[in-house]
């Protein structure tokens, strides 16, 4: 019995019977004619109810004088996919298949994987009470196109997640290193103030080890957690389910900030402290809807501890005669005083501190990757001076331009006197390393604006005519006035008892 009528017809049609005086009247009002209704009123069934499966093809089968040979392939190998099924078939019997009926194909192996394929995967949903449990992972934000000042800003996000109130925090960082980990895990507990029972992981190489070492996390890691009272779990390798909630607030917080600067019309930002500011003002409008939930977390999390760990790793390192030291695959500059003595290196997860003699001599930027370079001028400009020669093939040239006008002083130079160049431009450079980089570089601009020849003598001058000016800090100090230390010693001292 076939119809177009649809249920909610046939259920107005059997109320509107009761009331109307005739079965026209009420067909009508249903939107059938008088026949319809009368049949409907004589089934005991909807229209739903009646439709006919279809047991048979309406069409001919086009794979089934090759679906034997299609079907062993699939035995053999389950994880197949209909298309490389489709051109092994197109190839072995040339012009007998046509581009549309894929879909056919693949209708077909769908349908036998049902039946016949191995097992899926079954997800389940898990009950997280308040306090239990925090989980963290690194996500890379590089598909939003954030620049800094103009720059591409690559860079990655540390995520912390409470799996009971959703309440997250994130910390910008580089690289999936320790201390990465260390920083953002400990930034997220003392910003939330409590410390829940567990925390997660996937199998990050910061806090796992690799499967053939015997002991699951690293020692780091452990002594980490231990000191909060926090117990260690992770992930399966492979596995990101099983951190299902941090993995979901990622795409949720990438997107999130992916509509925040739509709104905002742009990803540049003026420095890292903008952009830091801005995610940190999505995060607290984010967690403000959580602080129910967040409040019964609160209530029966653990105190934290009272200090924070240190989040750097040390090593000890060697100078070279280069005054160079390498860590962690990247090289660095140091003061040549320091040549052949052994430093301590404090590795932050942005940061490096040299320390000798406890005492910190310098911080600087921690390289990104591997086979990179960090050197500073002032640390070997008083060498290069002597060595004039050593500075044509020296490996880190390119880090001696401190910024672009020194670089198009150089080539100036290289083309108006270029048996001399080197020499003038490293009397320029320790110029700019005993009186200031920022008073030489105005000089080399005045210069270029008067149309004056670049040379070491002419930037002489140009420092001389602008009075020695100095780019450090100039402090003043109020003249004290005496007479208000005479009349305190004059007045008498009141006596308590």
């Amino acid at each position: 019995m076939r119809s177009m009528v649809s249920d909610e017809q046939v259920r107005r049609l059997l109320k509107l019977r009761k009331r109307e005086k005739t079965l026209a009247t009420a067909a009508a009002k249903a939107g059938m004619d008088e026949k319809t209704a009368r049949k409907w009123l004589g089934s005991e069934k909807l229209p739903s109810q009646c439709k006919i499966e279809r047991c048979s093809r309406t069409r001919a089968d086009p794979f089934s004088e090759v679906w034997l040979e299609i079907e062993g392939i699939l035995e053999r190998a389950p994880t197949v996919q209909a298309k490389t099924l489709f051109d092994y078939v197109c190839r072995r019997y040339e012009g007998r298949f046509q581009e549309g009926q894929l879909r056919t194909l693949q209708r077909r192996v769908k349908a036998w994987r049902a039946v016949h394929g191995e097992p899926k995967d079954v997800m389940f949903p898990q009950s997280h009470r308040p306090g239990e449990q925090a989980q963290s992972d690194f996500t890379s934000m590089g598909r939003l196109g954030v620049t800094l000042a103009g720059q591409p800003f690559d860079h990655l996000l540390y995520h912390f997640v409470l799996t009971y109130s959703n309440w997250e925090a994130v910390m910008i960082c580089f690289s999936e290193s320790f201390e990465s980990l260390s920083a953002g895990l400990q930034r997220a507990l003392w910003e939330l103030g409590a410390v829940p029972r567990e925390h997660r992981t996937d199998s990050l190489t910061a806090a796992v080890h690799k499967l053939s070492h015997p002991e699951e996390f690293t020692e780091r890691y452990r002594q980490l957690l231990d000191h909060y009272g926090l117990e260690a779990t992770r992930s399966q390798a492979g596995q990101p389910h099983e951190n299902g909630d941090v993995e979901q607030a990622h795409h949720r917080f990438k997107q999130a900030v992916e509509q925040e600067l739509i709104l905002r019309g742009s990803p540049d930002f003026a420095s890292r402290q903008d952009y830091q500011k801005f995610l940190q003002d999505l995060l607290q409008r984010r967690n403000a809807a959580r602080q129910k939930r967040l409040e019964a977390e609160l209530e029966v999390m653990r105190r934290l501890p009272k200090r924070r760990i240190e989040d750097f790793s040390q090593e000890w390192v060697k100078v070279t005669r280069n005054s160079t030291i390498r860590v962690r695959h990247n090289t660095y500059s140091v003061d040549s005083r320091l040549i052949r003595e052994r430093v301590q290196v404090r590795v932050y997860a942005d940061h490096l501190e040299l320390w000798y003699g406890q005492q910190k001599m310098e911080q600087m930027p921690r390289l990104r990757g591997e086979g990179g370079h960090w050197i500073q001028y002032r640390h070997v400009i008083h060498s290069l001076v002597r060595k004039p020669g050593a500075f044509r093939r020296y490996r880190y040239r390119q880090d001696l331009f401190p910024s672009l006008l020194f670089r198009v002083a150089y080539d100036e130079l290289r083309e108006d006197c270029p048996k001399t160049a080197d020499r003038q431009y490293l009397k320029i450079l320790q110029r700019a390393a005993t009186s200031g980089q920022q008073l030489v570089e105005r000089a080399l601009h005045q210069l270029l604006e008067q149309g004056r020849r670049i040379r070491a003598e002419q930037v002489e001058e140009v420092l001389q005519e602008r009075g020695g000016e100095s780019e450090g800090w100039r402090v003043e100090i109020e003249r004290v006035e005496l007479s208000v230390y005479d009349r305190l010693l004059g007045a008498p001292a009141e006596v308590r008892t």
